[in-house]
């Protein structure tokens, strides 16, 4: 018999987990990994972006979907309280473009061992095994069942993680648990994940990066969102941080964006005609693919002469005016169609999930089966790259725990 078990042993997870037993709770973790914080270990690349050195106000501000329910977990947690958390356990943090915090190590792997360590510390124990139902007694939520048998519990908290990356035990299952339970679950689907374009070209420069690039994404003629950064060219569309980013945006039919993209976004349109006039001065009586290479990537040179209607052997000095406006607006808008997202277990969190409305937001309780709780991805809520989302995770695991071990020191008798 445990007071609380928490089903998942991820970032939310093992927050639950350690500030449950701070309050004195036994805990006992469910995790169907051989070890903890297996999607944590891989988060930023292996370098973990913890979360985004910035207030609560602006956390809020880069949770696109339903980001009020956090306000509670956030204000009682915060960004500044996360950086203390983890330094406190020993792991120097650093502060990088876009505020982004990373171990001075530049290693995941300090994170989830300092967290494991802190769960021995406190004596939190682990099982490895899949909880097939959970087991719910008087619209109570009292312990799970495995494989191996059942464990008891005064307070369950499901931190299982969403539809993505599933092979880090992410794969969907704690929806069936809370359906169980009788809630809602919104239906899943990508967020922050690369898209799949309609335009073919893109494969001629599969692998490319580029660093600087300001990247829009358009609903019909509407601009939906505006960002600058990185962008990637896959095999069969475009990735990168602005493109995961530009994702999030993306409602519906994902048929209905494209994304534009300005290759030169540091010169105007004027200015960068000017540029190439003077390459075109300055390169007379040789090809425009010589004028080209001096603009862009060679993994672009192809796809862009083929998109401007120039060929790459036309003499510069044949090449006219409409030709070069042709060639300036391809530049600074480049269009690419959206026909798809990548598949779900390629997208870094997952949109949807338990639905907010039958969780209450000041203690992560479920409204419909009392002593159940919820913590990180599995709830509908979802933020953009830089952080955030693993600063939900931490909080509403931080809250979860000590809702739940509060309830179990008032009500754990009944």
């Amino acid at each position: 018999m445990y007071d609380i078990i928490v089903v998942g042993g991820g970032a939310a997870g093992m927050m639950s987990a350690i500030f449950a037993a701070e309050i004195g709770s036994k805990v006992l973790i469910v995790e169907k990994n051989e070890r903890l914080g297996r999607k944590l270990a891989i988060t930023g690349k292996g370098r973990c972006n913890i979360t985004n050195n910035c207030d609560v106000n602006t956390v809020l501000e880069n949770v696109p979907n339903n980001g009020r329910f956090l306000y509670s977990a956030l204000n009682a947690f915060s960004p500044s309280d996360t950086i203390a958390f983890f330094e406190e356990l020993g792991v120097p943090l650093k502060t990088e473009r876009g505020r982004r915090v990373f171990p001075v190590s530049d290693k995941a792997t300090d994170v989830v061992n300092a967290l494991a360590k802190r769960l021995a510390e406190l004596d939190v124990k682990t099982v490895k095994g899949s909880v097939r139902t959970l087991i719910i007694e008087e619209n109570r939520c009292t312990g799970v069942n495995t494989p191996s048998g059942q464990y008891r519990a005064k307070a369950v908290i499901l931190a299982t993680g969403g539809a993505s990356y599933p092979k880090t035990g992410s794969d969907g299952f704690g929806y069936r648990l809370a359906e169980q339970a009788g809630h809602t679950v919104i239906p899943p689907r990508p967020s922050l994940c690369p898209l799949i374009t309609e335009e073919n070209w893109v494969s001629r420069a599969e692998g490319l990066t580029l660093k600087n690039t300001a990247v829009r994404l358009m609903r019909g003629n509407k601009a939906v969102y505006d960002d600058f950064g990185e962008l990637t060219f896959t095999s069969d569309g475009i990735g990168g941080a602005t493109v995961l980013s530009a994702s999030a945006h993306i409602t519906g039919n994902p048929e209905d964006y494209s994304i534009a993209i300005d290759l030169k976004p540091a010169l105007s349109a004027e200015q960068l005609d000017t540029r190439i006039l003077r390459d075109f001065g300055e390169l007379r009586g040789k090809a425009f693919s010589d004028s080209l290479r001096k603009l862009l990537p060679s993994e672009l040179c192809e796809p862009m002469s083929g998109l401007s209607k120039i060929p790459l052997d036309k003499k510069i000095s044949e090449i006219t005016k409409t030709e070069r406006k042709r060639l300036v607006d391809l530049l600074k808008k480049l269009t690419v169609k959206i026909k798809e997202f990548r598949p779900i277990d390629e997208a870094i969190v997952t949109r949807g999930g338990v639905c907010v409305k039958e969780i209450s937001p000041k203690t992560m309780e479920s409204k419909l089966c009392a002593s159940l709780y919820f913590s990180g991805e599995i709830v509908d809520v979802d933020g953009y790259t830089g952080g955030f989302n693993l600063q939900i995770a931490f909080a509403t695991g931080r809250l979860a725990g000590i809702s739940a071990a509060r309830f179990v020191k008032t009500f754990g008798h009944l």
